[in-house]
């Protein structure tokens, strides 16, 4: 079955501002993804790493990109295609919580 990369981004206060109901439900819906074998984790602090012309290891503290809301979370989810892949997300905490959803087809390499 494929696989698709989903990067969620959302912050406290856009959470803290949703219906406790629908949190609790996106939370259900993130265990029934979990039940269908996704792998998912909470973002933590993010490093930077390069290694230019492999010459040395360069570290920074910091997000490399920049966004308006913090990456909340990853996933690796299955589905059929990429219109389940997005059914299956939308009803997720970083969605239905002011945030969004980034979702990419995975190819393994």
């Amino acid at each position: 079955m494929p696989k698709f990369m989903t990067i969620g981004y959302g912050d406290q206060a856009g959470y803290d501002k949703t219906d406790a109901g629908v949190r609790d439900a996106a939370h259900a819906n993130d265990d029934l993804l979990k039940s269908r074998s996704a792998t998912m984790g909470i973002a933590g602090a993010p490093v930077q790493v390069r290694n230019p012309e492999d010459r040395g290891t360069e570290t920074q503290q910091g997000p490399f990109m920049s966004s308006p809301l913090p990456v909340a979370g990853f996933a690796l989810i299955e589905a059929a295609n990429l219109a389940e892949a997005i059914a299956l997300v939308s009803k997720s905490p970083c969605a239905v919580a002011h945030g969004v959803i980034e979702v990419s087809p995975f190819e393994e390499g």
